[in-house]
């Protein structure tokens, strides 16, 4: 038995299900060795500094804003655990459904945080790139401001060490302070929603609502909202964990990660319509120096996010491979492979829609909507008409659906990606490149008198 653990025997059905009623205050989740999260991410003299509930909250939100949906799903997937007696994803399914659910689960599990750190890759060295050729001086074409070695630069020295921290609740104050820099990018993108959203002009049917392809954004949102891969890992952060101490913590969370989404959401697309881009920061003009700190907040948030996607890879591949257990060398080896391979990646590809909207339909669905339902299904003895087996038969077709046509539509009617470029309308003078209206382009002049006032 592990140091900082307590001995507890699997509870009876009843007695999970009363667990779950918040009628307990004790861990509803007994310690397991098989398939454990917390024997690779934490060492037996480390495990016993848990971090404050606090430090899980920023953890959680930083997840569900750069990487986390539904507040339903994520209890939903710790009741889950509590009537299986397992305290890990992996564990779960595979009492569930055995090894070939496990198997299923592992590859969801690894490709979804993998391709997010390849997404967050393509956006540092997107973001950082423009604020840099801001300098004064610098030439836009120099090697050293280049996409490609920015994101070389920031993997040798941000998100490599941060990755090779065995405990994750040495993230908390990562976490905090990537939460604090997305409330200080949300206010550029208000205060540029205000100031240059009127002076755009505005694509055809720009307010009609769910558009035919609208299935596609569910699955960008499921990319967005989801944290269930590393849930398990957070939970068993929190001193005595239990249900009800963790559902309070999800509900904070989600309602302040929903909040900030909902502002970037609306404020994004109020500003550029139809125009809107896979990563937002694409969309703004080079010589705007608001959004060029904006920017530089935004690059530092995402490589401070890095980390959390790189504990699960490695947590899945020691769990498969390993056997749950990765010693000193081998737990070096693992991330930086994982972090080459991940980084070599992002420097072959340029455009972010389309990593989301797959990443999303294919890994983030079923992590969010399939197997959390499924599982609890099979385990719950609680009546069909419970609420919670309710959802669970509503969220999982839907699941099913989002997947199967997310992925045709992501196929078939893939985003337009303008990676690198200069909008048309941060050329004011050039009107060829508006192919738009007279109106349009009587607002595409304002933009000259929008330069020198906002601009310079």
């Amino acid at each position: 038995m592990r140091a900082g653990t307590r001995p507890q025997h699997l509870l009876p059905p009843q007695d999970n299900r009363a667990a779950m009623g918040y009628q307990r205050q004790d861990p509803v989740i007994p310690p397991q060795r098989d398939l454990d999260d917390r024997e690779t991410l934490v060492s037996e003299h480390e495990y016993k500094e848990k971090t404050c509930q606090s430090a899980a909250l920023f953890n959680v939100v930083n997840s569900i804003i750069g990487s986390g949906i539904i507040d339903f799903s994520l209890v939903l997937l710790i009741k889950g655990g509590a009537l299986s007696g397992t305290n890990t994803y992996q564990s779960l399914v595979n009492k569930t459904f055995g090894f070939p659910g496990y198997i299923l689960l592992s590859v969801l599990q690894f490709l979804y945080p993998f391709i997010a750190m390849i997404s967050y890759n393509i956006i540092a060295g997107d973001t950082l790139s423009k604020v840099f050729q801001r300098i004064p001086g610098v030439d836009p074409e120099n090697v050293f401001i280049g996409r490609h070695f920015i994101i070389g630069l920031s993997t040798v020295t941000f998100t490599l060490p941060l990755s090779l921290y065995r405990n994750i609740a040495k993230l908390g104050k990562v976490s905090l302070i990537s939460t604090g820099l997305t409330t200080l990018i949300l206010g550029i993108v208000m205060a540029r929603a205000i100031s240059l959203g009127p002076h755009i002009p505005k694509t055809e049917d720009a307010w009609v609502f769910a558009k035919p392809n609208a299935i596609q954004a569910v699955g960008v949102m499921s990319f967005a909202f989801i944290c269930h891969h590393n849930s398990f890992l957070v939970y068993s952060s929190l001193e005595e964990p239990t249900v009800a101490k963790w559902s309070r913590l999800i509900h904070m969370s989600i309602v302040i990660s929903v909040f900030i989404c909902i502002f970037f959401a609306t404020c994004g697309y109020l500003t550029f319509t139809g125009f809107t881009q896979g990563d937002l920061f694409e969309n703004y003009c080079r010589n705007d120096d608001l959004v060029t700190f904006g920017r530089f907040c935004y690059g530092v948030t995402v490589i401070l996010t890095y980390p959390m996607e790189c504990f699960v890879t490695r947590e899945v591949i020691a769990n498969v491979f390993f056997g749950g257990n990765l010693s000193s060398v081998f737990h070096i080896v693992v991330t930086v492979m994982v972090i080459t391979v991940a980084t070599l990646v992002s420097l072959l590809i340029d455009c972010l829609g389309i990593v989301l909207e797959l990443n999303g339909v294919l890994c983030a669905t079923p992590l969010i909507f399939i197997i959390p339902s499924a599982c609890y299904l099979k385990l719950s003895e609680e009546p069909r008409t419970h609420s919670d087996k309710i959802m669970s038969y509503v969220m999982l077709p839907i699941g099913a659906a989002v997947m199967v046509f997310g992925f045709v539509m992501a196929i078939t009617n893939p985003q337009d990606c303008t990676h690198g470029q200069e909008m048309f309308y941060c050329f004011p003078d050039n009107f060829s490149l508006t192919n738009t209206s007279e109106s349009h382009i009587q607002r595409t002049t304002q933009l000259s008198i929008l330069n020198i006032s906002i601009f310079q």
